[in-house]
């Protein structure tokens, strides 16, 4: 038996309870869970809202972004052995769909999500098929392994077309938004603008590598963005808010043929102005999900060793398992970069 945090009920909140350990197939690993961190898709399970209750169903383990070592590897398995130092790719694809055939497994139209469609990490072990698997360094702390998988949502984000000596805009600086700042920073974006309404994780922007910060409740961000820009609007316009207005500003401020990437998922519809917004403007719309399988998260790896992206500024909590309600606390407060829980 293990510790895990259980999606108990079809309703809000979650417990901690004693569960069999995974059992492994022929293909599969098992491995210990040293650090597992709390993502925004985590908060929306807990919190049970329209999408969770339409997508996932209780009871089962939830939690998909952790760091680990394998203990226990299936009779087929070739590439890992135990005691190897683990994180995974969350995207469990089919192999055979059009989209997998052509290479484009991050948008396989079969695709499952570790904790959300089967069982997660947050708990003592977790058991998956070894294809998943990423190799870390021996020498990356537990913390920041942990959170390279959403590290490559903000790669796949930003670096899906070129930053290099162009202004970027990070709409939402929650923990993938604040990752997405120091992404930006790196691959050589002149100017960072980090757009939120929180003060708190505005700062967080800063120490992340944000050259301007705009609190859109106190400033018009359209405004703001066209003065910061010589009033030519922004290059590169990265949507991490999901919120309508935000959005919609987001389209307002991007400069004519720039890059709009959105990986934010809005709860309701978004009102556009396609015409005067994206057609007039011939502005390029990206959908982001997931992360190149696994071109992303060679880039995540590169950036983190070679210490041109720090990852420590936003991540900013650690607690035992046990704790896990505290983390969530924080999460929907807003008064945290990343969480990260200690099995």
């Amino acid at each position: 038996m293990m510790k895990a945090i259980v999606k108990h009920h079809r309703g809000e909140g979650a417990e901690l309870r004693e569960v069999p350990v995974p059992s492994i197939g022929d293909q599969d690993v098992l491995i210990k869970v040293k650090a597992t961190s709390i993502c925004g898709t985590d908060v929306h399970i807990y919190n049970w809202d329209d999408w969770s209750a339409s997508r996932v169903n209780p009871p089962y383990v939830f939690g998909h972004e952790f760091a680990g070592e394998v203990v226990e590897v299936g009779s087929k398995v070739t590439n890992y052995k135990k005691g190897d130092y683990v994180s995974a790719e969350t995207h469990l694809v089919c192999g055979h769909c059009p989209q997998c055939l052509t290479g484009k497994f991050h948008i396989c139209e079969n695709t499952e999500i570790i904790g959300v469609d089967t069982q997660g990490c947050f708990a003592e072990y977790v058991a998956l098929p070894e294809q998943n698997l990423w190799r870390n360094p021996a020498d990356m702390p537990t913390d920041i392994a942990s959170v390279q998988e959403p590290m490559g949502n903000a790669v796949h984000t930003v670096l899906n077309g070129d930053v290099a000596g162009k202004s970027v805009a990070i709409i939402g600086c929650g923990p993938i938004g604040l990752m997405a700042v120091g992404v930006a920073k790196a691959a050589g974006a002149s100017q960072v603008l980090a757009f939120d309404l929180n003060p708190y994780r505005l700062e967080l922007a800063e120490k992340m590598g944000a050259t301007a910060l705009i609190n859109s409740a106190e400033e018009n961000p359209v405004e703001k963005a066209n003065a910061l820009t010589n009033g030519h609007g922004v290059d590169v316009v990265c949507e991490m808010s999901g919120h309508p207005v935000a959005m919609d500003q987001g389209f307002k401020m991007i400069t004519n043929g720039g890059r709009m990437s959105i990986l934010s998922l809005p709860t309701q519809p978004v009102k556009i102005d396609v015409t005067n917004d994206i057609v007039f403007k011939g502005i390029e719309v990206q959908g982001i999900t997931g992360r190149k399988m696994y071109e992303t998260w060679q880039q995540v790896s590169r950036l983190l060793q070679s210490k041109q992206v720090d990852l420590s500024p936003m991540i900013t909590h650690h607690l035992p398992l046990e704790d896990f309600e505290k983390g969530f606390e924080l999460m929907n407060q807003g008064k945290c970069g990343k969480v990260v829980l200690h099995p």
